[in-house]
């Protein structure tokens, strides 16, 4: 993989200072950045370390992103006026906790431009997403020499669901490489493909490189072919506009906690013809239609695959989320974060000793790094000294790991109320971090 400082090859002449670039008075929409963070309460909390006091620069939004206070509020009001169970009650506060949970589900539909929404299924997480399809999906339609075609690059989650059902099945799986630039070799699609290949499954950004996979060339290719695919959203979602008929991505799996909203819930987009065939994953209330001793048939999409008391207060949220992210736009999030991107590239180049992973030319604001001797934990650990909050380890990527041949690495990923100060503030912390190990 890519290392070592490289602003030539980007173009960059010496780094900027953060004002010539991106200052608060940015705007996103018609909000200046500075009053967007005033948005976020926990970004405005102040650590001490070692007798000093700084404020949070929070770079670990590839992990989970921050609150804003309409969020949390929408949630806590949910608690206090509506907490009731949804569906079936006929008392107002069923009928409101119900109202606002379907009115999510709709919200969520025009955010990804699904055509219906009972394409949109609720789950706790994109882990959760994307094991519904490999075991409704995955049991009941791959067969023994069945094959699955997946990236190198793919998180834990896009592929050990994958490598249980293979298993089970009798499947196998096979691999887009991923390049030294951080890019995955998509040339090598017919050279992977057989007619055994039933399955692709694609991370759409990575959450180490950062890398934006070109999904929409993968899917074209795959449906020619007569595979589904499925796609992990998971950081895509939360910085990119997504249409998923403009996409035609059979599947598309994304968490709230990643965007603004809740933990606890996730999103499953899957087109109705394809959910209305899949059995459902797991069994209980609300999944039924009718019941009896020995038998039982399904509720309609997309209850069939909502078993259970579903997280009702953290839909709430999530719909708060998406209406906080849809009144900055998509667009405007994604015009902002490249400008971020770049300029962050250019002051990471900066670094002595400083490897970059991943120079993929379409990518998002998330760069995995180490610096030389020095340990990606020690070095998350410094920073954190210094208030800055990065992550160090494998980024749950184990092989992409093996690809890059590091045992870890520390990672910043920013989000749009991120800015050019807080990248200098992790240059400056990272300058000091080499002179403290060496």
């Amino acid at each position: 993989m890519v290392k070592g400082t490289q602003a030539a090859q980007l173009g960059a002449s010496g780094p900027a200072p953060a004002g010539a670039l991106l200052t608060s008075e940015r705007r996103i929409s018609g909000r200046r950045i500075a009053e967007i963070r005033g948005d976020f309460p926990a970004l405005k909390r102040m650590v001490s370390r070692d007798g000093r006091e700084s404020r949070v620069v929070y770079l670990d939004n590839a992990a989970t992103t921050q609150k804003p206070q309409v969020v949390l509020d929408a949630m806590n009001d949910y608690y206090e006026r509506s907490n009731a169970n949804v569906h079936r009650a006929l008392y107002t506060m069923g009928e409101e906790s119900t109202a606002a949970y379907e009115a999510t589900r709709r919200k969520i539909q025009r955010f990804v431009n699904a055509a219906r929404p009972s394409e949109i299924v609720y789950t706790s997480g994109t882990t959760a997403s994307i094991n519904l399809v490999a075991y409704s999906w995955g049991r009941t339609f791959l067969k023994e020499g069945d094959e699955i075609l997946l990236t190198e690059m793919e998180h834990h989650s896009n592929l050990i669901p994958w490598q249980l059902v293979a298993k089970e099945r009798g499947c196998s799986l096979r691999f887009l490489p991923v390049e030294d630039d951080g890019t995955v070799d998509l040339d090598r699609l017919p050279l992977l493909w057989s007619e055994r290949t039933k399955l692709v499954a694609i991370v759409h950004m990575s959450n180490v490189l950062g890398t934006i996979n070109d999904v929409k060339r993968v899917i074209e290719f795959a449906h020619e072919r007569g595979a589904p695919v499925i796609v992990d959203g998971a950081q895509s979602v939360p910085h990119l506009p997504i249409d998923v008929q403009a996409l035609d991505c059979d599947f598309l799996a994304f968490s709230g906690h990643k965007m603004c909203g809740p933990t606890g819930i996730g999103i499953l987009y899957g087109k109705e013809a394809l959910l209305s065939k899949m059995p459902p994953f797991l069994g209980g209330g609300e999944m039924i239609e009718a019941v009896w001793l020995d038998h039982a048939t399904w509720n309609e999409l997309p209850y069939k695959f909502e078993a259970g008391t579903p997280p009702i207060a953290e839909s709430v949220g999530l719909g708060a989320a998406v209406d906080y992210l849809s009144s900055l736009t998509m667009e405007g999030i994604r015009a902002y974060e490249e400008e971020l991107t770049g300029y962050a590239l250019r002051r990471l180049d900066t670094v002595p000793g400083l490897s970059l992973y991943g120079r993929a030319a379409a990518r998002g604001a998330v760069f995995s790094f180490n610096i030389a001797g020095v340990h990606p934990h020690d070095l998350a650990q410094f920073l954190d000294r210094e208030g800055v909050c990065v992550r160090s380890g494998h980024h749950c990527a184990h092989p992409l790991m093996r690809k890059l041949d590091v045992p870890a690495t520390a990672r910043a990923s920013f989000s749009f109320y991120n800015t050019a100060e807080e990248v200098d503030l992790l240059v400056d912390a990272l300058a000091k971090a080499r002179e403290f190990f060496s």
